[in-house]
């Protein structure tokens, strides 16, 4: 058979079934693509890892730059502004620190899952009865050498292509044919019923457990060794895999030989692969790659990645992660294919990875709980979008954002997947906790963004910041959200005993803690910055830093330091540094929109406002007065007032939000509808009397000058006055007399009735 190369730009794959086995890209006669309905099947293209995968060249991949030097086209994102060095590259440009040493992922634990935030369509399971092939076997383009990836199986002067024989190049021996027949009772209890799939390690079979209730179970060959005490050793090391025991994981049952060979014994999970399911969507759209909504590509992950974090904790790396390896099970998931996990202290057995979702550093230095990060975040970009070139061109590196749509619609996406897939795994999350948590607040960001959305925003609890204080003419660093306490830290509870108020006199207290550690240095630094010591604050980050490079809250408390000094570029760097390293976090984004505010970056700070105040109603307040603002330096009013129309009733900030609209609309000049605007604003309001005596002199004195100038209005009611010189005269004086009971001195009440007695009717006639 002739093997047809994939056209699509920078993939390597052929096509298969009218399909390229790589991209999933059409290249000929459509036919409908085999699912993965059972407990394990890997990819083709999963092959085992001494220090290299066969046939790719990681080390020449192209490496990604660093987070904002891409330079998007759309000026509202804000991956181009400048960020403070954190991480490796601060400790490559200086600090001592090579390490990651993962202070604040400890209690990123994620409380609920992604999935109640948006709706997956669920799919029915797949009977395994009529999940068997029917005619097992593996197609040529998809044989390749067990041993060193090379292609072997292949036709020649048109003779069929062997599917058992030795590699020309290791001489190793290969074999594409069912080792075990329909029928065949293996460890004695296992009946096999047929093939499910071909996968990295041979042919997963389904059985009948006959011990158990005819249930079904799956077969993986474990090893295909002729070497009996190769094989008990083989056996006795996979033994762990049958101490994980997790709903989201698919079950190991047992461990049996049969004629030479090893089978790992596992639970069949009668479900759809996310692989298959992108498959079946692209033949739905004729051909076209269709990518999951995004929605719900975040939410498979985040359904999921309780799974890592469970075996991480156990000390066990998937390494192996990918579409193919997430089954959908009515409206769960479930990880399948534990062939490739391994302990994170092995330096000895094969690594298994694919090409194109494997850590650029697993050929070199081996797996890590990085290198599963890494995998999870590419998994995330394939599902999400049409990736070409993700296993040539952008092997280890994300496409540019100028270049993809994704990118430029969903900012925070790209800064979370830009973390996740650092090029040093020490940039990466410190933890699959840690990206669930940071992942759920995008996805709350992306859910939010949907039509229909605004009326639903409620409020979240952050695990790492305060709720924003409310301001209405400016947001100053002191109402931007506070860090919350890591109760981990081991000076939590002696700082609870500094209850000094006194911000000059809690510093001397801070200073003299008789111990150090992270909290009593940002405690520090907050002190400073209430007592004006911006010097310390200073002092306090670089000591942060000096000891944990990734240590993003001391970038934080170097924000706030820069806009009460006025540095606003300063602040700028830092808290997009910040916002990079917690992507799902609003704080970072509102502290970011003020710093680019300040600075002159409008349409990025009004983007991040708009982000807010639409994802969390904590935030609706202090981003709906920046965007008023924005937008009143423009001179766009209509902007302004819907700015503040975002404000709920629900909210302290209303009556502020309705005085300012009302404040707007009386001073925008647009005559009498707009002075009337202006009255209904604050007509429903408690407020102060001498605060709405004032607005109604002001709004009534401009709709008296219209009305002289221009003529009366009786049908536009102004304070339930008709706009007429006779009524605007009466109420304005009333007005007037109501503000001399409020003035403060004799001249102040003197000069209110002089101007109550001006706009008397009587006066002017």
């Amino acid at each position: 058979m002739t093997t047809i190369a994939c056209t699509q730009p920078g993939c390597t794959g052929s096509i298969l079934d009218g399909y390229c086995d790589i991209c999933g890209s059409p290249g000929g006669p459509a036919q409908p693509p085999s699912g993965t309905p059972s407990g394990g099947a890997g990819s083709s293209r999963t092959t085992p890892l001494a220090g290299h995968v066969p046939g790719a060249d990681v080390s020449a991949a192209t490496q990604p730059a660093g987070i904002g030097s891409s330079v998007s086209t759309v000026s509202r994102a804000s991956n181009r502004l400048s960020s403070t060095a954190l991480g490796s590259a601060r400790a490559l440009s200086g600090s001592t620190v090579t390490r990651r040493l993962g202070t604040s992922s400890k209690r990123l634990r994620g409380t609920g899952l992604g999935a109640g935030l948006t709706t997956i369509p669920p799919i029915p399971a797949v009977d395994a009865s009529e999940a068997i092939m029917k005619n097992p076997s593996v197609p040529e383009e998809k044989r390749n050498c067990p041993s060193c990836g090379s292609p072997v199986g292949r036709s020649r002067d048109g003779q069929p292509g062997r599917t058992e024989g030795f590699c020309a190049k290791c001489r190793n021996p290969f074999s594409f044919t069912p080792k075990l027949a329909p029928g065949s009772l293996v460890g004695g209890q296992y009946e096999v019923a047929g093939c499910l799939a071909h996968g990295g390690l041979g042919w997963v079979y389904l059985a009948r457990d006959r011990n158990v209730s005819d249930r079904w179970v799956v077969l993986k060959g474990l090893l295909n060794s002729g070497d009996a005490d190769a094989m008990a050793a083989a056996i006795a090391e996979r033994q762990f895999l049958a101490q994980v025991e997790h709903p989201l994981i698919v079950e190991i049952y047992n461990f049996v030989t049969h004629e030479g060979a090893g089978y790992i014994v596992m639970e069949y999970v009668g479900g759809t692969s996310l692989k298959s399911l992108l498959k079946s969507r692209m033949k739905a759209a004729g051909g076209r790659y269709d990518a999951l909504p995004i929605d719900q590509a975040i939410a498979f992950i985040i359904e999921i990645l309780p799974a890592f974090q469970y075996l991480h904790d156990l000390g066990l790396v998937y390494c192996d992660f990918k579409p193919d390896n997430i089954i959908q099970v009515g409206d769960a998931v479930k990880l399948i294919d534990l062939g490739g996990v391994r302990r994170l202290d092995d330096l000895d057995s094969a690594i298994y990875g694919t090409v194109g979702y494997q850590a650029p550093e697993v050929p070199t230095v081996g797996t890590s709980v990085a290198s599963d990060v890494f995998t999870i975040g590419r998994t995330l970009l394939v599902l999400a979008m049409e990736f070409r070139g993700y296993q040539s061109t952008y092997l280890t590196s994300l496409p540019p954002v100028s270049e993809t749509p994704l990118f430029q619609t969903h900012d925070s996406l790209y800064r979370l997947l830009a973390k996740a897939c650092a090029p040093d795994p020490a940039d990466r999350f410190a933890s699959a906790d840690e990206l669930r948590v940071q992942l759920l607040g995008v996805l709350r960001e992306v859910v939010s963004d949907k039509p229909g959305a605004g009326a639903a925003i409620h409020s979240t609890s952050s695990l790492l910041f305060e709720i924003p204080a409310v301001s209405d003419e400016t947001l100053d660093w002191q109402d931007l959200p506070g860090l919350k306490v890591d109760e981990s830290d081991t000076m939590t509870g002696w700082l609870r005993t500094v209850s000094i108020e006194d911000p000059a006199a809690r510093l001397e207290a801070l200073i003299a803690a008789p111990q150090a550690s992270p909290e009593v240095s940002l405690a520090t630094a907050n002190a400073a910055l209430h007592a004006g010591r911006v010097d310390v604050v200073d002092s306090a980050v670089a000591d942060m830093l000096n000891t944990d490079a990734w240590e993003w809250r001391a970038v934080w408390m170097s924000g706030l330091a820069a806009l009460a000094r006025g540095d606003a570029p300063a602040a700028q760097s830092s808290f997009n540094a910040v916002y990079g390293q917690v992507p799902g976090e609003l704080a970072a984004k509102l502290a970011l929109a003020r710093a680019c505010e300040i600075s002159g970056e409008l349409d990025v700070a009004e983007s991040l406002y708009w982000t807010c105040a639409h994802t969390d109603a904590n935030y609706i307040a202090p981003s709906a007065f920046g965007l008023a603002r924005i937008c009143s330096g423009r001179g766009d009013l209509d902007g302004a007032v819907a700015a503040l129309d975002l404000v709920p009733p629900t909210s302290r900030a209303f009556t502020q939000a309705r005085r300012q609209r009302a404040g707007q609309l009386a001073a925008s000049g647009r005559g009498l509808p707009a002075l009337s605007e202006a009255m209904n604003s604050i007509d429903s309001l408690t407020i102060d009397a001498k605060d709405r005596a004032t607005l109604s002199a002001a709004v009534l004195d401009a709709a008296l000058h219209e009305v002289r100038a221009k003529g009366a209005h009786p049908e536009i009611l102004i304070a339930g006055l008709p706009a007429a010189e006779p009524s605007l005269r009466i109420g304005l004086e009333a007005v007037y007399r109501e503000l001399a009971t409020y003035a403060k001195d004799r001249e102040e009440k003197v000069h209110l009735v002089d101007m109550a007695n001006s706009v008397r009717g009587w006066t002017t006639q």
